[in-house]
């Protein structure tokens, strides 16, 4: 008995020394990997790269900047669907247990002994709060040294946040494939869904991807994906999340990925959302343009743009195909499957309905042509074969040496790799019926602008993104021809000249030294007006007259406006700039149009209305008008009107913008942009023809809109002989201003205080007489209206019993009128 009691008490006494040596072990083991652990307070100010999403003007996605695809979402707006799939896949026990899961770890250590040996990756038993603290503080090495601190790590965070915090962390950082970091982002990216709408078997397929999103991929592993998510569902009905109806629902529902849409593609916008790209990348850097979270909020607008882009496109096809048809674009072998090679090819993703296709067979009559097959999601080419049929007249314009052709296959042969788009004819689209197209090889730049705030509405930059980045529209330094004149004669305006003045148009010589003499020409070689107004000189584009009055101002004087304007930085003292032989910008020029629709007044361009950032803090507003009486504190009581503080500098007096705005009109109504008569608003504008036609510009405005825009060669060359702006760049401008004024009334410009309209000949300038023909009102400051002055023919007044008095709105007198629309 004894014996036995000395036997019990040295096991005692051995286990009770054990017991303590294994828990100085364990304590000193925590105290060693404790003495490492990283700092998890910082998850409280944590910040997660999150991307800056750019928007429209009327709110819609334009575009989406970062490196990780996340968008972060408080726990309070994650739907309680999407937080029990997460916590079914994951970690059922998570609002019970205090950071590790005991039962989870026991099971896979007996895994882990089961397979050692086998070289197969131990089965994870993590919690979501030890995933928490290994995404956001520890590595992904597989290790027990690892294990052990993320679980001190996991102990330490349940202490310190409440678990919605945890969970908040979680759903925001975690990697769900495709680029997604995430659940609302994921949510985008699978379903083109905001995660309040998804069902309950997309967010299974969700929350079954936090552990091996490769391998579930919709596409290339969709059995697999199918059947993890549906392991999910079964976890969701059995711990009661949903009904039993909800599952099996749920599990026959497929799993479709749908492509997300891309905002700046929908808008044709490409060109502009990447000019925002860089806009806030010279602002902020790159790491606040890619992890910043910022919201932009731009000014485009997607209906202006969509009008910008077509008639330009319009335009540059309708020229280029004037030139006759170049040939296809290669060539592939029929003999196997056409679209695989065909697929192969690389095509403009951005010319929609365009679409890139080959030529099966052709006759005299027709070609079958075969379209080109879409990728899936996860990259195999689309086994769905499309085909279409291309007539006599879908190839009618494809001229080759200039013989129109009479057959089909005079075109097209088999093999031919080519564009096509839906023929129309009276305005709707022949069932199965294609048009042979070619991308032009001219190209240009539009853009569209608020004259009054600078707010860029539309910018096009090429005819296509997906062919060329460069933005022509900014990037691109062209000679703006006459264009630039309104430059030159606003400062002439600007300092005692009318649109009465007379100049003289004859040939002219200037002597540049070294024997060197200059001969500027008008376009029409050999024929001039002699004696001719201001009004007429711009309105013929007389470069003669141009030259001389640039002699006489002096171009120091131009140099100066043309540096108000913004259209050059510093102009050179050679009278060859006053024909707009520097080079600048469609930006620039839309902009400097725009100070001159504005009343004179300076404006800054700008792509962006307002930056907030990830807290929804305005960082950045590009209208810094004082409003005074906005912020009235107690609502409407009768007080005066709110009004707009304006402190913008004043680069043109207000009357001579005025006045050269009226001399523009003529050019629209009776001048060299006749083009844009059809348009029926008032315009005024400048048609511009570089040297040997390179360039073909156009730049005009009605009261609130400003569009400017050129057309030529990257590598510049002359678009013919015979080329001329007013029958190329014009047409697209009208064609574009048609569909964006079509709903607007036809304001006239707004008259300054000041400025009388004087009744005058058209082609002397000389005060006109009572029932005198071909007059015009021309635009006059105080005291320069001509010599022989008669109060009666003053616009809004009229001579009653020898005084001067307000013309009666119902006077019966169609002598004059106020506003300088329709003078011709």
């Amino acid at each position: 008995m004894k014996f036995l009691l000395r036997f019990f008490g040295f096991l005692f006494t051995a286990g009770t020394i054990l017991f303590l040596a294994g828990l100085a072990a364990v304590a000193g083991l925590f105290w060693h990997f404790s003495k490492d652990l990283p700092d998890y307070s910082q998850l409280q100010n944590y910040e997660p790269p999150v991307m800056t999403r750019v928007h429209a003007a009327d709110g819609s996605l334009l575009g989406e900047f970062a490196k990780e695809r996340r968008l972060y979402l408080p726990i309070q707006a994650v739907p309680k669907l999407v937080i029990n799939a997460f916590l079914a896949a994951e970690d059922k026990n998570f609002y019970e247990h205090g950071g590790i899961d005991y039962t989870g770890m026991a099971r896979a250590g007996v895994s882990y002994v089961q397979n050692f040996g086998s070289n197969r990756r131990p089965q994870g038993a993590s919690t979501i709060t030890q995933q928490v603290a290994k995404n956001f503080l520890l590595t992904n090495e597989v290790s027990f040294s690892r294990k052990i601190k993320e679980a001190l790590l996991a102990m330490r965070i349940e202490r310190a946040y409440s678990k919605d915090k945890i969970l908040e962390l979680y759903l925001n950082e975690i990697y769900l494939g495709l680029g997604a970091y995430g659940i609302a982002a994921a949510s985008l990216v699978y379903f083109d869904k905001s995660v309040n709408e998804l069902t309950v078997a997309e967010a299974a397929y969700l929350a079954a991807l936090p552990k091996m999103p490769a391998s579930l991929h919709p596409v290339r592993n969709h059995a697999r994906a199918i059947e993890r998510r549906n392991y999910v569902i079964d976890r969701l009905q059995e711990n009661g999340w949903i009904s039993v109806a909800d599952a099996d629902k749920a599990r026959k529902d497929p799993l479709t990925v749908t492509n997300r849409s891309n905002g700046a593609h929908t808008f044709a916008g490409e060109y502009f959302s990447e000019e925002v790209r860089r806009d806030i990348f010279e602002r902020y850097g790159e790491k606040k343009l890619y992890e910043g979270g910022l919201s932009v909020r731009t000014t485009l607008d997607p209906k202006v743009q969509v009008m910008a882009r077509k008639a330009m496109v319009a335009g540059l096809v309708n020229y280029d195909e004037q030139q006759g048809y170049r040939g296809a674009i290669q060539k592939i072998d029929l003999s196997a499957d056409w679209g695989v090679p065909l697929a192969e090819i690389k095509s403009l993703s951005d010319i929609s309905p365009w679409r890139m296709a080959v030529v099966l067979e052709s006759n005299d009559q027709s070609a079958r042509i075969g379209f080109q097959p879409g990728r899936e999601l996860g990259g195999a080419i689309s086994k769905q074969r499309e085909t279409g049929i291309i007539t006599m007249d879908g190839v009618r314009w494809a001229r080759s040496k200039g013989k129109t052709p009479t057959a089909v296959s005079q075109v097209l042969q088999p093999g031919d790799v080519i564009y096509a788009d839906p023929l129309f004819k009276d305005g709707r689209a022949i069932e199965g019926q294609y048009r042979l197209r070619q991308i032009p090889e001219l190209s240009g730049a539009m853009v569209a602008m608020d004259p009054h705030t600078g707010r860029v509405l539309a910018m096009v930059g090429g005819f296509s993104f997906d062919q060329s980045q460069f933005n022509r529209a900014t990037q691109a330094y062209r000679q703006p021809g006459s264009t630039f004149k309104p430059i030159v004669y606003s400062s002439a305006l600007d300092n005692g000249y009318t649109g009465s003045t007379v100049m003289i148009d004859a040939p002219i010589e200037i002597d540049q030294g070294q024997g060197n003499v200059w001969r500027p020409e008008n376009f029409s070689t050999g024929k001039y007006q002699g004696q001719v107004t201001l009004r007429n000189a711009l309105r013929l584009s007389l470069n003669t007259v141009t030259v001389r009055l640039a002699q006489e101002i002096g171009m120091p004087l131009i140099g100066e406006y043309a540096k108000r304007f913004g259209v050059y930085d510093e102009l050179p003292n050679y009278l060859a700039y006053a024909l707009g032989a520097g080079e600048t910008t469609v930006m620039r020029m839309a902009t400097a149009y725009s100070m001159i629709a504005n009343g004179g007044v300076r404006v800054k361009p700008t792509l962006i209305d307002r930056i907030q950032d990830r807290y929804g803090h305005t960082i950045f507003k590009h209208d810094q008008r004082e409003c005074r009486g906005c912020d009235a504190p107690e609502g409407w009581k009768s007080q005066p009107e709110p009004q707009l503080v304006d402190r913008r500098e004043r680069v043109l007096d207000a009357m001579s913008a005025y006045q050269i705005t009226s001399l523009m009109e003529g050019v629209i109504q009776a001048g060299t942009g006749t083009a844009l008569k059809d348009v029926g608003k008032p315009l005024a504008g400048k048609t511009g023809t570089s040297n040997e036609a390179k360039d073909l510009w156009f730049v005009g405005f009605s009261p609130d809109l400003v569009v400017g825009l050129y057309v030529g060669y990257d590598k510049p060359r002359s678009l013919g002989r015979n080329a001329q702006a007013g029958h190329t760049a014009a047409p697209i401008a009208r064609d574009f201003l048609k569909l964006a004024l079509a709903d607007k009334p036809a304001t006239p410009f707004k008259q300054p205080v000041g400025i009388r309209l004087v009744l005058v000949d058209a082609k002397t300038g000389l005060r006109a007489s009572s029932g005198q023909k071909g007059v015009v009102l021309e635009a006059f400051k105080p005291g320069q209206a001509p010599p022989a002055y008669d109060s009666s023919l003053v616009a809004g007044t009229d001579v009653i019993d020898g005084t001067q008095q307000p013309i009666s709105p119902d006077a019966d007198r169609a002598v004059m009128r106020s506003g300088t629309g329709g003078l011709y």
